[in-house]
């Protein structure tokens, strides 16, 4: 009589350190923060928002809601894949409440400051060593947040566009401090986990995507404010002369006139080109609260 072959156990199959990335922490639910929190729990993950007050929460929640609302009524995703997908996020005001998160992507309007204070703390907080800790800065020194943590090699930055649910590209930009395992793992997850497209960038002011267009909208601010044009003029110029789908006072205002301006002044900080300096009157709008869509009042109303 003959006996089968011992048989035995298949060796386990190593997960791949960005598929191995299921709870993300997000800092911040403004605009950014909660397109980033959509992304995250749509691509299946446990999804915590940290604002710094209940009433923030309160309206990051509504952003999502929103966005996933729309999302159901254009058939990108079903009523039940809304409500599971609002079932992954939870919700707090205490950074500490990231201890176990194994990516934090941290998206707080650009002040230098607050970011800081932000990475100082969750160098403090979160308990995984190889935890990645994720800035969306758009044109900030990625190392400066990174010398902030006793971490730097975990530190990069990944910058997503908005709106974020929509838009594909997010540029993963890493310090000289970086290391490389945190680079790859990054941008896996940004590829193979959300399905966004990934390019690499340099820790230099703006990246790739704002270094070119940030320039073109103070241009576009500067032939307003010198009475070239009106605004619908600047932008159907560069519609329907140029192709653009939407025209540069626009996008600012879409933007964000407080980030143009904060980009701006960045580029102009580490570059000193003239042409990086923020216009009076992007500074006049900003301090007088007309930050365009999100506060419904800028080159145009809203």
């Amino acid at each position: 009589m003959t006996t089968a072959p011992p048989t035995t156990a298949p060796a386990s199959v190593p997960v791949p350190a960005a598929q191995a990335i299921q709870r993300v922490g997000v800092v911040g639910c403004g605009v950014m923060g909660a397109g980033l929190a959509e992304v995250c729990a749509r691509a299946g993950r446990d999804v915590l928002i940290v604002s710094s007050s209940e009433a923030g929460l309160t309206r990051g929640r509504g952003r999502l809601e929103r966005s996933l609302g729309n999302a159901v009524r254009k058939g990108k995703i079903s009523e039940a894949g809304r409500e599971e997908t609002l079932a992954r996020v939870t919700y707090a005001t205490d950074l500490g409440s990231f201890h176990d998160r194994q990516l934090v992507l941290e998206a707080v309007p650009e002040h230098e400051p607050t970011k800081l204070d932000i990475f100082q703390t969750l160098d403090k907080v979160v308990e995984d060593p190889d935890a990645i800790l994720a800035s969306n800065t758009s044109a900030l020194p990625v190392i400066r947040l990174a010398r902030a943590t006793r971490r730097p090699e975990h530190v990069l930055g990944l910058h997503f566009f908005n709106p974020a649910p929509v838009l594909p590209l997010v540029e993963v930009v890493s310090s000289l401090l970086t290391g490389e395992r945190t680079r790859r793992t990054a941008a896996e997850f940004v590829t193979e986990v959300l399905g966004k497209q990934a390019i690499h960038a340099g820790d230099r002011s703006g990246f790739v995507v704002n270094a070119l267009l940030i320039p073109y909208l103070v241009a576009a601010i500067r032939m307003y404010e010198a009475g070239y044009a009106d605004a619908r003029t600047i932008d159907n110029a560069m519609t329907l002369g140029c192709s653009h789908p939407m025209g540069p006072l626009a996008l600012a205002d879409l933007i964000g006139l407080d980030t143009v301006a904060a980009i701006a002044s960045a580029l102009y900080e580490e570059f000193k080109e003239p042409t990086h300096a923020v216009p009076p009157m992007l500074s006049r709008m900003v301090d007088g609260g007309l930050l365009g869509r999100k506060s419904g009042e800028g080159f145009y109303s809203y």
